[in-house]
């Protein structure tokens, strides 16, 4: 190999390396962006009250909609369009992703890895050189799988939800949303699986684009077929460390009382003898918080940073978004059942049980 073959193969593995970056930023600058005016409508400032009731205005949904909103709204049960979004787009990152790390990080030996990987792909295999320069190969392959894992993870929320929005909730037919809500609720659900291989979703991407022109060029029958095996694309999963593990048992945790209290708020709905008939929730989570669904799913994207090893930036801040977005819509509510009934047990709090 000459030098001039050097120079353009070390500059596309830094165009591919800057690729990555620039995906990671402008996922971070996104959730920034979002969180930091939901963040500003917690400072307990007179001056920040129209700021606050501007984006109450704008998150309205269902019981806690105002009325005069309604021009700009959707029907609620587009809820469901969140979560066939999130699931096909969730199940596409994770086969994609999933055979990304089959190939380039396979269960073999450290000394022979780069054999195996240059096997795979012409030119992918530059790109570990240039990461190895960077950091372990260990530690590369195991960031491929945790990414996996987590989109496992979310794989297992989105799919749940949908059913749910199909078979548990009974939207009342002039129940509407706010229409920056629907886009809101469509950004979370494309952005926050990204979020989860953004490190890696440019080289990921680049090998289906590879897969598929191979197989638009070579056909089914001409294309190169190697027998799936259990063992490498699993083990390498039951590898992962206690903190994915510990993440994934507080990811479940969540994930059972959200499905707990959503199919209590569903079954009040469909017990219910009028349309817009409402009832105080009770059992569960519902004994501390206003809303414990809202908890829960702050729990489920916890769990998330604790198996992303609690070092991940982006995943932090779709968490931080996750808690502020629905603490805001958690207070509304709150105060809505206050107003709505009498006896209304004044040991609830919003969202975080006894503080908030």
């Amino acid at each position: 190999m000459n030098s001039i073959e050097s120079f353009f193969i070390s500059l596309e593995s830094l165009l591919n390396q800057a690729s990555s970056m620039a995906v990671v930023l402008l996922l971070r600058a996104a959730w920034i962006s979002c969180t930091l005016p939901l963040l500003a409508a917690f400072i307990p400032s007179p001056q920040f009250s129209a700021f606050r009731r501007f984006l109450l205005l704008l998150a309205g949904r269902g019981k806690i909609m105002d009325s005069s909103s309604t021009k700009f709204s959707v029907p609620q049960r587009y809820f469901c369009h969140f979560y066939i979004v999130g699931f096909i787009w969730t199940t596409f990152l994770l086969v994609a992703t999933w055979i990304y790390a089959y190939k380039m990080a396979p269960v073999v030996s450290e000394s022979s890895l780069y054999s195996v990987i240059a096997s795979h792909l012409t030119g992918v295999s530059q790109e570990f050189s240039f990461r190895n320069s960077h950091s372990s190969m260990g530690e590369y392959k195991y960031g491929i799988w945790n990414s996996v894992f987590l989109l496992l993870l979310m794989e297992a929320q989105v799919l749940r939800r949908l059913i749910e929005s199909i078979y548990v909730f009974k939207y009342s037919p002039s129940a509407r949303m706010h229409i920056a809500g629907y886009l809101t609720g469509l950004f979370f659900y494309t952005a926050a699986p990204l979020s989860l291989c953004c490190t890696y979703s440019v080289e990921v991407f680049k090998l289906v684009a590879n897969l598929l022109a191979e197989f638009i060029v070579k056909g089914k029958d001409r294309m190169q077929v190697t027998e799936p095996s259990f063992r490498e694309y699993v083990y390498p999963l039951l590898q992962l460390k206690w903190y994915a593990w510990i993440g994934a048992a507080f990811f479940f945790w969540g994930w059972i009382h959200q499905y707990r209290c959503h199919a209590i708020l569903g079954s009040i709905r469909e017990n219910g003898n009028k349309v817009n008939e409402y009832a105080i929730p009770e059992c569960d989570w519902f004994e501390y918080v206003s809303s414990p669904h809202y908890l829960a799913e702050s729990v489920i994207y916890g769990g998330l940073v604790i198996a992303s090893r609690f070092s991940d930036i982006t995943t932090w801040l779709v968490f931080v978004f996750t808690v502020a977005n629905l603490s805001l819509a958690a207070g509304e509510t709150h105060r809505w059942y206050v107003r709505k009934f009498d006896k209304y047990p004044r040991n609830r709090c919003a969202i975080i049980p006894f503080i908030y």
